[in-house]
């Protein structure tokens, strides 16, 4: 196991490339196994509850997308902190980070919680919900609401593992929880016959393995930082300087929740149920290639961090520059997939022809824009990274927010449902540009001898 002394060495000098595939590579060979889990998860929803089931799990996608954020406001938060810190050199420092960590995540993930039980029913309601797909919605999160503090702890402490220079354990993390699940989801739907409730059952077990896995990591004696009991107490500093980058993740997060209420109640008013449905199968699919590049940019996260605080800046940008091509062809790779192959991926989800359809027609107009994404997401990843979390946030914002809903609202009144789906590349093609202009000219602008006076 590489020490804190070696691991600084090899994010210092070590090749770029070689640190990218060392620290990208099990990443997002995690995010890929643990979103393939979610894929597998709705589809043996669908085909061993039915098609109204899976529009049921789509109105979910609203609350488990808001549990995750308030994990990533605490853990992507975290991780950007401790890389700085630890290229500062300051490993004391990253381990009063890593504590203040664990409370921040238990005191939010537990406040969200109960204000997510008591208002259920009124919300799934207001996500879009109708007399028949709102009872999936509600035993699901009954179910997966509980869990939301594993999931929390699970995501920011992996994520936490990665930045502090264990890129291949953390993958083991993603990987045990996909496996578990994929193996519980069929015991317990179609041997057991629990539903919809059997899937949200597998989620939480899986959970539970992850999160202790992850936490025991920082009681080993050979990790690079480690839990103390004397850095058991809240220092509002540290709280601020998590919160003032996680809020960039939480933001897109929070964004992207809002989002898929709008698109669900829009949907609903355009094409009913069965486009919810839809929504739920192409939001997986799209999700995947998604996923796959934050695999990329949780591996990159370290390096850029260490290399800022440390001041290596060619490397910084050597690495955003690798980063960037590599992110965009996983989305075009996504976007080949999505236009030539979109009959071939609904089915998978649902025998119903109607939404079978509905949802080959989505995933061909949604993916249009593809091949840019991957870029847009590199792009905000290295600002978060740096620490500068403002620009991350407003960069986050304009693909999830800013663009896509005025597309909600204007597109739908010309083109109907294809305008719901058309809204998404639309608002892909507008953030890229705007990601774009932001990077040159912070490049431009930026002096390596006086960084942090110019691009504070």
């Amino acid at each position: 196991m590489a020490n804190s002394v070696e691991i600084k060495n090899k994010l210092a000098t070590e090749k770029i490339g070689k640190l990218i595939w060392n620290y990208s590579l099990p990443s997002i060979v995690g995010t890929l196994v643990m979103s393939l889990y979610n894929i597998i998860d709705r589809i043996f929803i669908g085909q061993g509850v039915g098609p109204l089931a899976i529009s049921g799990i789509a109105l979910t996608f609203p609350f488990t997308i808001l549990l995750m954020a308030f994990g990533m406001l605490v853990g992507a938060g975290s991780a950007s902190r401790i890389s700085i810190t630890l290229g500062e050199n300051d490993t004391e420092k990253a381990e009063k980070i890593l504590s203040n960590a664990l409370i921040l995540t238990l005191i939010i993930s537990g406040t969200v919680i109960v204000i997510s039980y008591i208002f259920l029913n009124d919300v799934l309601v207001l996500f879009g919900g109708s007399d028949k797909t709102i009872q999936y919605a509600e035993e699901y999160m009954r179910i997966i609401i509980p869990g939301g503090i594993l999931s929390a702890l699970n995501f920011g402490f992996n994520n936490i593992m990665r930045a502090s220079g264990y890129p291949g354990k953390a993958m083991y993390t993603m990987i045990i929880c996909s496996v578990i699940n994929i193996i519980l989801d069929p015991i317990f739907i179609f041997v057991f016959h629990w539903g919809i409730q059997g899937a949200a059952i597998a989620t939480n077990i899986s959970y539970l393995v992850g999160t202790i896995w992850v936490l025991s990591h920082f009681l080993q004696k050979n990790s690079s930082i480690k839990f103390h009991r004397k850095n058991f107490r809240l220092e509002m500093d540290i709280i601020k300087s998590i919160l003032s980058i996680g809020m960039s993740p939480f933001s897109m997060q929070l964004a992207t929740s809002f989002v898929i209420v709008l698109v669900n109640t829009t949907l609903m008013q355009h094409g009913g149920d069965l486009a919810i449905g839809a929504f739920g199968i192409i939001n997986s699919i799209n999700t995947l290639v998604v996923m796959v590049i934050i695999g990329l940019n949780q591996g990159t996260q370290p390096i850029l961090g260490y290399n800022y605080g440390a001041r290596l800046y060619d490397r910084m940008f050597r690495t955003l520059k690798i980063s960037v091509l590599i992110g965009t062809g996983l989305s075009t790779f996504g976007f080949v997939v999505g236009t030539f192959f979109p009959a071939t991926m609904a089915s998978l989800f649902t025998r119903d022809i109607e939404l079978q359809g509905i949802a080959t027609h989505a995933l061909r107009v949604s993916v249009l824009m593809f091949p840019l994404i991957g870029s847009q997401i590199v792009i905000t990843n290295f600002f978060q990274s740096i620490g500068k979390a403002k620009i991350s946030i407003f960069l986050s914002l304009t693909r999830q927010f800013l663009f896509l809903v005025p597309c909600l609202f204007i597109l739908p009144s010309f083109f109907g449902l294809t305008g719901v789906w058309a809204a998404m590349p639309v608002s892909d093609g507008l953030s890229t540009i705007v990601s774009f202009l932001t990077i040159f000219y912070f490049i431009r602008k930026f002096d390596t001898r006086t960084a942090t006076e110019i691009i504070r």
